[in-house]
């Protein structure tokens, strides 16, 4: 038992070394360059998920990369909403977000998940800082304008001074949507959006949304038809011809969109599979999906 033990411990030991051997032309390419990675899903509601994704953002930061976290956390909102009595409510996809509403998603948001986020990066060893869209004018707000959804924003401005302040010094910003308008009135905003029009500011050279699906699947009910990579016209395709459909919309679109701004490469992973940010970011073959400027297809 105990050679067999020895052989497996070597060959365990064989493969890590390979693993980060083979990682070294990924991590020398884009050392210095950032990374905008949302993170929601199970692989924030999962304790050990959610250990394995804050490891592998401190790695990121690590090897020289310099990561930026944005987050939403929808169910926290509904749990919390649930304990202080208020009804959470949808339209087309949208919280619903009126004046009571908008205090539980800024206090949840804000208070608990952002800084939940930044204490599980400093236990990990890395260096985080807690921002919203209201720190350093970081994010300008505006009404999203569908009726009767209250205090649901878009984006209107984004001011990246302080997000690279943090990074050139070696933290690792964290931003939850929330944000306010020119008379400060804060607004709701989608997660994805908002990790979408940072990584455009920031010219970033990933946009990285962690979800719940493998990624854009050619048949949403087979895991089997992945598409490992796509263009920005293939992608606009899928969406006209209904391949991608439902929630999967809003993520195509604002990857398509951070692309179209110059950001090199969007990704959708599913945040479930232990380090899919590693796997995909520094392995030959990827796990997701990934999206590229029509410009950068080989």
């Amino acid at each position: 038992m105990m050679v067999n033990d020895t052989e497996y411990i070597k060959q365990a030991e064989a493969t890590r070394v390979r693993v980060l051997s083979e990682a070294l032309p990924y991590i020398q390419q884009f050392a210095g360059r950032t990374v905008v990675v949302k993170y929601g899903g199970a692989a924030m509601k999962d304790s050990e998920l959610k250990d394995t994704v804050i490891r592998d953002i401190v790695f990121l930061s690590c090897v020289g990369l310099r990561p930026i976290v944005v987050h939403g956390g929808g169910p926290e909102i509904n749990s919390w909403l649930d304990k202080l009595g208020i009804e959470a409510q949808f339209k087309n996809g949208l919280r619903v977000t009126d004046a009571p509403t908008m205090d539980v998603v800024e206090m949840v948001l804000v208070g608990r998940v952002n800084k939940e986020i930044v204490s599980l990066i400093s236990q990990a060893g890395g260096k985080a800082v807690g921002l919203c869209g209201k720190d350093g004018n970081l994010i300008t707000a505006r009404p999203q304008g569908q009726e009767g959804i209250g205090f649901v924003g878009d984006v209107s401005g984004i001011d990246v001074n302080i997000l690279n302040t943090l990074a050139e010094n070696g933290y690792i910003p964290v931003v939850s949507s929330v944000a306010a308008d020119e008379t400060g009135q804060a607004y709701n905003i989608n997660a994805d959006t908002v990790a979408g029009e940072i990584a455009a500011a920031l010219g970033a050279e990933k946009l990285i949304l962690l979800t719940d699906t493998r990624g854009i699947l050619k048949d949403y009910k087979n895991p089997g038809t992945l598409i490992p990579k796509l263009d920005i016209q293939e992608a606009r395709d899928l969406i006209a011809t209904g391949v991608v459909a439902g929630g999967m919309i809003p993520k195509v679109n604002c990857c398509v969109r951070s692309l179209a701004q110059g950001v090199k490469a969007a990704h959708i992973l599913d945040g479930r599979i232990p380090h899919s940010l590693l796997l995909e970011i520094f392995t030959d073959v990827g796990i997701g999906t990934m999206l590229v400027g029509s410009n950068f297809m080989p």
